[in-house]
């Protein structure tokens, strides 16, 4: 024996923690052992470790210097870990309730989890079955059993999971050399698969299941899940393999986090804007038409061309050069700028017409670059900024559709941006604070943003991407948002800056996106003449502000629950007189209204009574209802019923009312 092996057992290593301060462990302690020198509530706390980058069990080694922290529940990647662990203990459950079924894959998602299942001789699950389901885990969790983590070939893994034939799909696939990770499937690849099994106290195995991991220690640590919903799930996301049955669940650290987030979903129900459409009759999408793709109505127009006339106003006051360009182009153009070859499966099949093919256009940048490239451009001309509200058809899954927040026909409030390298930063800090001033008058007060760098397959020169990079920080850093490098995630032709928002409760969407692109004005050839006569090529910075009209107004919809701003409601005064001898009195009023420029209606007093009417009136969401009377008549007065207040006001001057509405109007004011 090396004399010399007792003591490296005890050598120290250096251990540098989050906070980047240090700590001497011997070699070979675990994870667990590490959080117990920190101290008994981090102990207690922790699920999992994360050593140089890699997440992994608690009890795993640390052998070597390394840079470590501790995982605990409350944290985005232990509330991963919790979810993943939970898909598990419900997958166990459904097999000790139903005999043999099989299992396809159970991955933690957003904010929860899901599994996929195959039932036999033609069962299938209902509704009922989700409590049932959710007491076996329950009790799964009380006999505390152990996630242990355990490798054997592939051979062995035919054998272990023998009676489960979409396992062995995937184990074939690995025998095979496919990419798992591009599969979606949560397994080890290789010539070694993972796996993890559940064990009683005594060592009993109760479960297995393919896993690379990392989970909770014991199923005790899982203490506060609810299964949520059913829903059917094709087999590979085929509709020509077998249609399995997925079980939605969700599960956090503590109760309370559970009941506040099974609040935050109730409230999202009755926010949801495909709900309040359907109310206030905004829009719908008949089978006639086609899934993805909408018809405006009266009242959800008047919202959609008040955005969309907001953002005109704003376009023309920061100097932008409009644009207007066609729905449909020759299918060349689109090889031209590369998006048939890169994006084809997005867009819809091309036509043809007179031997020539045509394709409906997913984006509208192509045709602003024939519109930079139609005459010579000098230095002194840019930047160019051309703005386009210009629709575009992107053939969205049907599973990822979601109202008018994803649809497949939808309108971008767009820019194409073309400059000199030195234009580039100013143009991003002018672009960056242009977005958010538009956010914050639509009612939105809380951003965060991610910085998208270059990945391994990319174009353009190493100096060109530094310059974009630092010029997406420096505006980021200027701003004052908080945001996150994303290494690696930009596309192949530039880096990006996402914005997010949140909003009334707490809900996070993804808005605008400012991409530099380097791509584009190369496969265009855009050139224009710098200072010594030149040829030289721009950089070109693409902008959606809204992301489309029709995602800003789902979120407007669903942030102000479908109580719009006044500057935004499709009526915004509403007239009631309480009998017919007032009718007159109210339409001179509301002629008065319109004049202004108040959308206004009058519901006369022979339509219903005046409790009714005032009843749909605030059902309608509608800011102000004015009531007139005998003795509003000779006081040139009206009773005002705002929105969200439970007592009238009497007597109100309406000359007053009306200077103030207008000047709420004006100010596109949040307040009622």
């Amino acid at each position: 024996m090396n004399p010399w092996y007792p003591w490296m057992l005890m050598a120290n290593i250096l251990i540098t923690l989050p906070d980047d301060s240090k700590r001497e462990i011997p070699a070979g302690s675990s994870g667990r052992e590490l959080a117990e020198s920190i101290g008994s509530g981090l102990a207690k706390a922790a699920i999992a470790v994360i050593i140089d980058g890699l997440i992994t069990d608690l009890d795993t080694q640390i052998n070597s210097d390394s840079a470590v922290s501790i995982v605990t529940p409350n944290t985005k990647e232990g509330r991963e870990i919790l979810r993943h662990s939970s898909a598990h203990v419900m997958a166990q459950a459904v097999f000790d309730l139903f005999p043999g079924a099989k299992y396809a894959i159970g991955p933690a998602i957003e904010d929860g989890f899901y599994y996929d299942f195959e039932l036999p001789d033609d069962q299938r699950f209902t509704d009922e079955d989700l409590p049932r389901i959710e007491k076996r885990m329950k009790e799964i969790v009380k006999e505390n059993q152990k996630f242990s983590r355990g490798e054997c070939t592939i051979g062995e893994g035919i054998e272990k999971f023998s009676e489960q034939p979409f396992k062995l799909e995937i184990i074939e696939k690995v025998k095979l050399g496919a990419n798992i990770e591009e599969d979606s499937v949560d397994f080890a690849g290789g010539d070694v698969i993972s796996f993890y099994e559940n064990k009683s106290k005594d060592g009993e195995v109760k479960y297995v299941d393919m896993c690379t991991g990392p989970h909770v220690p014991s199923t005790g640590y899982l203490k506060a899940f609810k299964l949520q919903r059913l829903a059917g799930a094709y087999w590979r996301g085929d509709d020509k393999r077998p249609m399995l049955q997925r079980i939605y669940g969700t599960a956090w650290e503590d109760k309370e986090a559970l009941e506040q987030h099974l609040y935050m979903l109730e409230e999202a129900e009755k926010r949801d804007h495909r709900k309040i459409g359907h109310e206030l009759d905004l829009f719908s999408s008949p089978n006639e038409i086609g899934m993805g793709l909408y018809l405006w109505h009266p009242r959800g127009a008047i919202i959609r061309k008040a955005l969309e006339d907001f953002s005109r106003e704003e376009h023309v006051k920061a100097g932008y050069e409009f644009a207007f360009t066609p729905h449909i182009s020759k299918s060349e153009l689109f090889e031209k700028s590369g998006h048939l070859g890169f994006y084809r499966e997005n867009m819809y099949p091309g036509l043809e017409s007179e031997g020539i093919s045509y394709h409906l256009k997913p984006m509208n940048c192509p045709m602003h670059n024939l519109i930079f490239d139609a005459k010579t451009r000098s230095y002194r001309d840019l930047p160019i900024r051309i703005f386009e509200l210009g629709t575009v058809y992107r053939f969205e899954k049907s599973g990822v559709m979601h109202g008018t927040a994803r649809a497949r026909g939808f309108t971008q409030d767009d820019s194409h941006i073309y400059c000199t390298k030195e234009q580039v930063v100013p143009q991003l800090t002018e672009l960056l604070d242009f977005v958010l001033y538009m956010l914050r008058t639509l009612g939105f007060s809380e951003f965060e943003a991610d910085l998208s760098t270059r990945p391994e397959k990319a174009i353009g020169e190493d100096g060109d991407w530094d310059l974009a990079i630092n010029a997406l920080r420096d505006a980021l850093e200027g701003s004052g948002l908080k945001y996150e490098v994303a290494e690696g995630e930009g596309a192949f032709y530039g880096p990006k800056i996402d914005i997010h928002l949140k909003d009334a409760i707490g809900r996070r969407w993804q808005v605008s996106t400012l991409q530099v692109d380097f791509n584009q004005p190369e496969r265009f050839e855009l050139e224009y003449i710098n200072d010594n006569n030149e040829k030289v090529r721009p950089i070109m910075i693409h902008r959606a502000l809204f992301g489309s009209v029709e995602r800003m107004f789902a979120m407007v919809t669903e942030h102000f629950a479908g109580n719009y701003p006044v500057w935004l409601a499709p009526v915004q005064v509403q007239i009631l007189p309480v009998a017919d001898r007032h009718n007159d009195y109210a339409y001179e009023l509301g002629t008065k209204l319109k004049s202004l420029g108040v959308r206004t209606e009058v519901v006369a007093a022979n339509i219903d009574s005046l409790g009714s009417r005032i009843r749909r009136g605030k059902t309608e969401k509608i800011p102000y209802i004015l009531v007139v009377g005998d003795e509003d008549l000779t006081a040139k007065t009206v009773g005002v019923n705002k929105r969200g207040e439970s007592d009238p006001k009497r007597g109100v001057n309406f000359d007053e009312f009306a200077q103030m509405i207008q000047r709420n109007i004006e100010q596109k004011s949040l307040e009622v």
